[in-house]
């Protein structure tokens, strides 16, 4: 799952990550963030500014591939970033009004 809002254009991108104990024991879910870390990084160059993301780690990350993790991530990534374009600016009176969901379900 991975969770975006709007930043001020000129604030830095933010991303956070979640990977409960229903990913794996400690060493799974270790792997799992470093993965989207890694993943993370290598988004900040397209879009350095104006996001916050924050990505929840799903139980069937912990059996992904590194290409299918990264595919995964860009793909949700790419689809967020589109709608929070789309939509019409609001003013901040909803702290939700500008976050968005995206996430890709296994079988």
């Amino acid at each position: 799952m991975l969770y975006a809002a709007a930043l001020a254009a000129d604030e830095p991108s933010r991303i956070g990550f979640i990977v409960s104990k229903s990913v794996g024991n400690a060493v799974v879910r270790n792997l799992v963030k470093r993965r989207l870390r890694e993943a993370g990084a290598a988004s900040l160059g397209a879009h350095a500014h104006g996001l916050a993301i924050v990505v929840r780690a799903l139980p069937a990350s912990a059996t992904a591939s590194w290409d299918q993790l990264l595919s995964d991530y860009n793909a949700a990534l790419e689809s967020t970033v589109h709608r929070l374009a789309s939509r019409p600016s609001k003013g901040a009176t909803n702290g939700a009004a500008g976050t968005t969901q995206e996430g890709t379900p296994r079988d």
